[in-house]
């Protein structure tokens, strides 16, 4: 490593949070185990079906495992890890963008997936990514166009729309 390699090095790592620890660590464990464990049961509500004749719950499931066979293993493995960083101002923003997803699942059914869609794409870019008004605004626009065009008109997916 040279002269220039190394203090780079360092100078990263004065910008960043301080080690979370064991507790922390474990804590994310469980909580994500929680919500794999939540995802098994709902998708299994929504019925697996069979491999020749899937069901709407399969892919959910195959995700929840996952999810919750990683949890585990961060409840063991992850307790020793120094490269995991305390909860800090930056942690609320992830927080906001599950609310978020949150928000957009729970309004999709109701009012359709051009809306939420479109204040959800567009929370993202302009307060958690921080551009500007107007890049937010088309970006966002050009997204529920593209999503529209491609899965409603093309594919001909049954999604709940406004349109």
């Amino acid at each position: 490593m040279n002269p220039d390699q190394a203090a780079l090095i360092a100078e990263l790592e004065e910008d960043r949070p301080p080690h979370a620890g064991p507790v922390s660590q474990l804590s994310a464990a469980i909580v994500t185990t929680l919500i794999g464990v939540a995802g098994l049961a709902g998708s299994l509500r929504l019925g697996l079906g069979e491999l020749t004749a899937p069901g709407p719950g399969l892919w959910p499931f195959v995700i929840s495992v996952v999810i919750t066979s990683l949890s585990v293993v961060l409840a063991f493995v992850g307790r020793q890890a120094k490269d995991t960083e305390k909860f800090s101002r930056a942690s609320v923003q992830t927080a906001v963008a599950i609310a978020t997803l949150v928000l957009l699942a729970l309004a999709l059914p109701v009012i359709g997936f051009e809306i939420p869609s479109l204040a959800l794409t567009f929370v993202w870019l302009r307060f958690l990514g921080k551009e500007s008004w107007r890049s937010s605004i088309v970006i966002s626009l050009g997204t529920v166009i593209a999503f529209y065009v491609l899965f409603v008109l093309l594919l001909q997916i049954p999604l709940p729309r406004l349109f």
